[in-house]
């Protein structure tokens, strides 16, 4: 059966999930690596989701503050063997959900250019190209999105 758990950075599940994503994109980024990790951190993160098989944890994704009024989308993944499936939608979903909950008008995000089926996600699920934002301004390799909640 699958769930959806909403949590913080501090649980097991999220932490093992993103040690996997990030040997993940230490691939897919290649040289790039580095730069686009240094954001990537669970610090300033207050808000994760996990979805769960039965209790085994198969995606996540969190929420961390912009600005006032803007909530940016981080750390979204799913197990490979599990993509393809819809799960990375009810991911999205479930933050966009807990965002408004929160008193948040907009959501941000970035991706990279390496990861054509998250652009195809977030352009499917109503998110449109902006400007790249803060440390992204001028990164040719970053794709830059917003939805309106």
């Amino acid at each position: 059966m699958i769930t959806i758990l909403k949590t913080s950075p501090a649980h097991p599940g999220y932490q093992e999930l993103i040690e996997k994503l990030d040997n993940e994109l230490a691939i897919t980024d290649g040289e790039d690596h580095a730069f686009y990790d240094q954001f990537n951190k669970s610090d300033n993160i207050q808000h994760a989701v996990l979805l769960l098989d039965g209790e085994q944890p198969i995606g996540c994704g969190a929420l961390k503050e912009y600005e006032p009024g803007v909530m940016e989308i981080k750390r979204m993944f799913i197990l490979k063997g599990n993509r393809g499936k819809g799960y990375a939608s009810m991911i999205l979903k479930e933050l966009e959900s807990w965002a408004f909950e929160l008193g948040y008008q907009r959501c941000i995000l970035e991706t990279g250019i390496n990861q054509p089926d998250a652009i195809a996600l977030y352009k499917k699920r109503g998110y449109k190209i902006i400007p790249n934002y803060g440390q992204y301004a001028g990164v040719d390799k970053s794709f830059c999105f917003e939805k309106i909640l």
